[in-house]
């Protein structure tokens, strides 16, 4: 889980393993497999970063090592 902030700056946690696609237009639009979607105040890159701190976290290997995941630019 990501945690995020809504624009009446109330926290919410989102599975990351349910975003589907993140874009900002200019408000940051988190939407979900399911067809939810949240507006969040965190420019998408920081969104970008949890979802990838998250993954590391969870995905790691055994002895610390961890998978080559990085934001791709563009």
């Amino acid at each position: 889980m990501i945690r995020v902030t809504r624009l009446d700056d109330s926290e919410l946690y989102i599975n990351a393993e349910f975003i589907q696609s993140v874009e900002s237009t200019p408000d940051t639009h988190i939407v979900l497999v399911n067809g939810h979607a949240w507006v969040v105040r965190e420019p998408d890159h920081e969104v970008v970063r949890r979802v990838i701190e998250y993954r590391r976290s969870v995905y790691g290997t055994p002895g610390g090592a961890r998978p080559n995941l990085r934001a791709i630019e563009g």
